[in-house]
């Protein structure tokens, strides 16, 4: 099956789906039967599924361990997973082996147990994120949370990428107030420029 070929059929693929299964630890995908949908999800001639889509949320997961070996383990292409669903679980921080999905797209972390905002900074380096959800994690309570002030627009410096957030599409003027917001909170870094002596 050539690149391309993959690529079209998982385009169309249903999520493999695990939510509301009461998982508590990322091993159980590997013995647990995904929900079937509507239509049927496709899988390649080694039995993994050649869908881009993984939706665990609803479950009790608190941390990631192992996510990236049992990725790989249900899917052909875990490189082009594009969607993750990890929302309404106990995730208390944003696991770095997310950043290692680089085409990673949507990503919905909602109903967490995330505490600080700086927790975003490690989706930087997501080349195509587009969607984000954070609400309903603590990080609400830290002061000055909104989905329209300092927290959007901290998220929106961030991840200048991302077109949906909190299920809220950026606007031109959203894109404006954050970088307003950005030149009047986040002072940059200073460069020491070393001195030779003569």
């Amino acid at each position: 099956m050539s690149k391309q070929d993959y690529m079209n059929i998982a385009v169309q693929e249903p999520p493999l789906d695990y939510s509301f299964r009461s998982i508590h630890v990322i091993q159980d995908l590997t013995s647990e039967e995904p929900r079937r949908g509507l239509r049927p999800l496709r899988h390649s001639k080694s039995g993994k599924s050649l869908t881009q889509s993984l939706w665990l949320n609803n479950n009790v997961l608190n941390d990631l361990k192992d996510f990236s070996h049992v990725v790989s383990q249900l899917l052909e292409h875990p490189e082009k997973l594009a969607w993750i669903d990890l929302s309404f679980n106990d995730l208390t921080s944003i696991d770095p082996v997310l950043t290692t999905f680089f085409n990673l797209s949507v990503l919905y972390l909602h109903g967490n147990s995330i505490q600080r905002l700086g927790e975003v900074n490690k989706l930087a380096v997501l080349p195509r994120l587009r969607s984000l959800t954070l609400h309903g994690n603590p990080i609400e309570e830290e002061k000055g949370y909104s989905p329209s002030l300092p927290h959007r627009q901290y998220v929106l410096c961030t991840l200048p990428c991302v077109t949906t957030f909190d299920f809220s599409g950026v606007t031109k003027a959203d894109r404006t107030t954050a970088e307003v917001w950005k030149r009047m909170n986040i002072k940059p870094k200073k460069v020491r420029i070393k001195q030779n002596t003569l």
